[in-house]
């Protein structure tokens, strides 16, 4: 059975103990198992590796078969996850092991994921996909936030906060949360503040990269690596801070194909762009057409899944990426 994200409320209702959660919104992922399937505190929160339960099939169902007549009901987290945990699925139907909820946590699952076909497919199974946030989503509840506060910021302010957080709502309480400790005692507060608080060095740099890579200025992308020494983990940071770009692009290409006015497209597209990015973004828009910035968001996403099933290799592999797009 499959229940869209913004189906909590559905989700709530559901008496099923089994659930899939797939994609890479780690954010969405955590607010819809707190508010809406397990709904205990994190402690009290079995974690699992698929790796862990296989290697100990035998033990794993001999324990959750051990009922306690003392004990509470048992929430269980399973991550790392890959189509041998369908093994594990069919082990608690048959068994019948109703007691226990089981959240299984996936990356990106492929249509024919023999996985989430199975989940899809069965009435008694569960499937959660998470995409990216849109701005839109990310917006709101950034405003949202400030409200509550009652902190007056201007629209750009959000857009910026917004646009750092790289479609993923969990960047955003993050960041949030790091303006929340700023603001204490305070009833307004400024893009500056806005920039010094979200945005270290580093993030600077990842920024300048995927826009310099878009504009197509090879020269700049190659003195950005070679002055900053990314890790593994910033590879995914920059895949998905180009891929939010890209996004953008491609939606301002279509809007530019309509009116032939890049003037009107920049000033027009919403959530605004920052006044520091216009000029940036007018030149990514001339210099990409409108079939290769299509191309281009599917091949982020391919870039993205090569990069995680090469981790050892991820920065070398990004790196090239950048260098051929940006030319």
């Amino acid at each position: 059975m499959i229940i869209k994200s913004f189906e909590i409320d559905k989700i709530k209702s559901l008496k099923n103990n089994i659930f899939l959660i797939y994609g890479e919104n780690e954010g969405l992922k955590t607010q819809i198992i707190n508010d809406a399937i397990v709904k205990v505190p994190r402690e009290k929160i079995e974690r699992f590796d698929e790796q862990e339960i296989i290697v100990n099939f035998e033990n794993f169902i001999s324990d959750l078969m051990n009922k306690s007549f003392f004990q509470e009901k048992r929430f269980i987290i399973i991550s790392r996850i890959s189509e041998k945990i369908i093994k594990l699925v069919n082990e608690i139907l048959d068994k019948n092991i109703d007691d226990i909820l089981f959240i299984i946590n996936a990356g990106n699952l492929e249509k024919k994921s023999k996985l989430r076909n199975y989940f899809e497919k069965e009435n008694n199974l569960v499937c959660i996909p998470v995409y990216d946030d849109e701005e839109k989503t990310l917006s709101f509840i950034a405003n949202d936030f400030f409200k509550k506060k009652k902190i007056l910021i201007s629209r750009e302010s959000i857009n910026l906060i917004v646009e750092r957080c790289a479609g993923d709502r969990q960047n955003l309480n993050s960041e949030l949360n790091k303006i929340s400790l700023f603001i204490k005692g305070k009833d307004k507060i400024t893009s500056n503040d806005i920039i010094k608080l979200t945005n270290l060095a580093e993030n600077y740099s990842i920024s300048e990269l995927a826009d310099n890579c878009l504009s197509k200025n090879s020269k700049k992308t190659i003195r950005i690596l070679n002055e900053n020494n990314f890790s593994t983990e910033d590879s995914i940071i920059i895949i998905r801070t180009l891929l939010s770009k890209s996004k953008r692009l491609l939606k301002l290409k279509k809007e530019f194909k309509k009116n032939d006015n890049i003037e009107k497209t920049i000033s027009s597209y919403k959530p605004p762009i920052f006044w520091k990015d216009k000029e940036i973004v007018k030149n990514q828009v001339k210099n990409w057409n409108l079939k290769d910035a299509e191309k281009l968001v599917y091949k982020i996403n391919d870039v993205e899944l090569l990069v995680k099933k090469n981790s050892n290799n991820s920065i070398n592999i990004l790196s090239d990426f950048l260098l051929s797009t940006s030319r």
